[in-house]
């Protein structure tokens, strides 16, 4: 069953003895609040200005996001910088050849692999108050101005139909959070086309559903790995289980 708007304040202002504090924290959390962005059954999350992409996903040369000054007319030159080159040959102009329609320019080319089981180094960048613009092909990690804590309820993040109908994806299914998670979310965002973003935009929603059963609290689980992020956080490396192919094996 799924929280309405004004319950989600109502549970913010309850403390609940259960939980973690002297006195009990509410069973909702959410730092900065602004009533003007409570909904019907959900609240309001902004885009935090910093942002990251993995290092190995990036183009020799390549800028992850361009400034945006309004009025000006952009090429596909805009998406090279010094800054994001090691070094510039100048016998082999290897500016222009990037330009020119070099291969690599291309996700699909296996250069650019990410192994979810190890960890990945990521560049951070910031969005300035103009704007940036986002390149189609790279995967953002990003965050929200919020930080939340929940308990005893379930809490799960979406966009906003404004976000979709301009083709803006916030999450790739990692929306859904945990009883006793605690912290800001981050974001995994994808554009369909080269799109403007700006710090403190809205960029998605959290809702709230009531469970059943047992609890066991994420705050109080030592497998999580994200409780107490701050900012865009890169993955944690993905186990590889072989105790499930020796399950497997066993029964065959």
């Amino acid at each position: 069953m799924q929280l309405t708007g004004p319950e989600i304040k109502r549970q913010m202002q309850l403390n609940n003895p259960a939980n973690p504090g002297d006195y009990g924290r509410p069973n909702i959390i959410i730092e900065p609040f602004d009533e003007r962005c409570l909904g019907s059954n959900s609240y309001d999350l902004h885009l935090a200005p910093k942002m990251r992409v993995y290092k190995n996903t990036i183009p020799y040369g390549m800028v992850p996001a361009i400034p945006y000054k309004e009025g000006r007319q952009y090429t596909m030159e805009d998406w090279f910088s010094w800054k994001y080159r090691d070094q510039y040959d100048a016998r082999n102009d290897t500016y222009a050849k990037y330009l020119k329609g070099n291969p690599e320019y291309d996700f699909r080319n296996p250069k650019f692999l990410i192994d979810p089981t190890k960890s990945n180094e990521t560049i951070e960048f910031e969005i300035p108050e103009y704007g940036a613009i986002l390149n189609p092909q790279f995967g953002y990690l990003a965050s929200t101005v919020e930080y939340t804590e929940t308990y005893n309820l379930f809490p799960y993040i979406d966009g906003k139909s404004s976000l979709g109908r301009n083709f803006i994806l916030n999450h790739h299914t990692a929306g859904r959070g945990d009883d006793g998670f605690c912290g800001t979310w981050t974001l995994e965002i994808r554009v369909l086309y080269p799109t403007v973003v700006y710090p403190y935009m809205r960029i998605g929603q959290i809702y709230y559903e009531k469970f059943t059963g047992d609890q066991k609290q994420y705050h109080k689980n030592p497998a999580s790995h994200y409780n107490g992020q701050v900012g865009p956080t890169p993955a944690a490396p993905v186990p590889v289980d072989l105790f499930i192919k020796d399950l497997v094996e066993r029964n065959r």
